[in-house]
């Protein structure tokens, strides 16, 4: 087997922009989909990966993509992915031939050596499993999967997901391209070892706040697809300070404050409106109503709205969140904070549109919480 070690932070952004740029000028679902599992293969660093798709009968699955082997079909609750499918489970598994689920068959018929395994499921706009992405064999100096390499391959399932669905609608490419957003977000998440669900949070709690504030629905809509690209500039931060479980010095806290304005840099010279908010949001979701922020201490309404929303939905989901460095707080805990903050850290009106719309926020918490099974 052939070693390699991850994709260092620029790699990934790098392999990210690639894949999405070759995505960007395809109409043939089948070329779309191959180039998914190239993406899905090199953000976990393993030897191959299959896209599995449930048939519209859902009794069998079958590979639209399958990396070194002819097409496969199979009956929907046999083997690991179909089992992962109907439970809806994501898995990492270290050696496949000591699971009873694996059918060894296929390696008897190639001659490949199936050993380590991830799966993680696609989903459709109904939020129901639709296929799964599947790899084997990590490429890792220990040849097996980590955490790490599960939330890569879910940037490519969401990824996937929101191709399959725009295709089944016939929608243009383009119309998918805000899931670009949320991947790229979700790379300075997970170099922190957070999820890219705190993405997904942070956008539905920065819409919901929007709405409250009065921006029109188009408006809401435009920041919510921006919103995830708030830590873009962690991808340039080193993993040492992003991961340290204490607190930082000064030196590395001067150090991580420069991902606000290495986020800026990074996209502001896009013509897109949906990155021009997004490199707003990067450089303004760390400045503090009472102008005690950075990195340009902007006070009250000299921080653009998007910013002053992002800093609110990204602190509270942060505070509710385990993270390497502290375990998540208490609802009361988070409250009594936001309460005090208001009109220090926070635009006071935007704390009154929070509790006034807590429902609705607890219930985004909720459908998106951080989960995951790793066997």
């Amino acid at each position: 087997m052939v070693q390699r070690e991850s994709l260092s932070a620029n790699e990934l952004l790098e392999t990210i922009f690639s894949y999405v740029t070759k995505l960007s000028s395809m109409k043939e679902h089948e070329k779309m989909l191959l180039v998914l599992a190239d993406m899905g293969r090199v953000l976990s660093n393993a030897e191959r990966c299959s896209v599995w798709l449930l048939s519209e009968d859902k009794e069998r699955i079958w590979t639209k993509v399958a990396h070194g082997i002819e097409a496969l079909e199979i009956q929907s609750d046999l083997g690991i992915v179909g089992d992962a499918i109907k439970k809806d489970q994501k898995l990492i598994i270290d050696d496949v031939y000591k699971d009873a689920r694996f059918n060894s068959d296929i390696d008897k018929q190639t001659g490949y050596k199936t050993k380590s395994m991830m799966v993680v499921p696609i989903y459709d706009e109904e939020n129901e499993v639709m296929g799964a992405f599947q790899v084997v064999n990590s490429r890792s100096s220990d040849e097996i999967f980590e955490t790490r390499d599960m939330e890569r391959l879910l940037l490519a399932s969401s990824y996937a997901s929101e191709i399959l669905i725009a295709s089944k609608l016939t929608k243009e490419i383009e119309d998918t391209q805000k899931e670009v957003v949320f991947t790229m977000g979700a790379i300075g998440e997970s170099r922190s070892k957070e999820t890219g669900n705190h993405v997904k949070r942070v956008a539905q709690y920065s819409k919901i706040l929007a709405l409250g504030f009065g921006l029109p629905e188009e408006e809401a809509e435009l920041l919510k697809n921006a919103s995830p690209m708030h830590d873009i500039g962690k991808v340039a931060i080193p993993d040492a300070i992003l991961n340290k479980p204490g607190r930082f010095n000064n030196e590395e806290r001067t150090i991580m404050d420069t991902h606000a304005e290495l986020g800026y840099k990074m996209i502001k010279n896009s013509n897109r409106p949906l990155l021009q908010a997004a490199s707003i949001v990067a450089y303004q979701h760390h400045e503090k109503w009472d102008g005690s922020g950075y990195p340009q201490g902007l006070k009250e309404e000299e921080i653009h709205i998007y910013g002053r929303i992002t800093a609110l939905a990204d602190v509270y989901d942060a505070l509710g969140s385990d993270r390497v460095y502290k375990k998540a707080w208490d609802d009361e805990k988070i409250y009594s904070l936001l309460q005090e903050e208001r009109g220090r850290h926070f635009d006071p009106q935007l704390i009154d549109i929070f509790f006034e719309n807590l429902e609705a926020i607890l219930a985004v918490r909720e459908k998106l919480k951080d989960e995951f099974e790793n066997e």
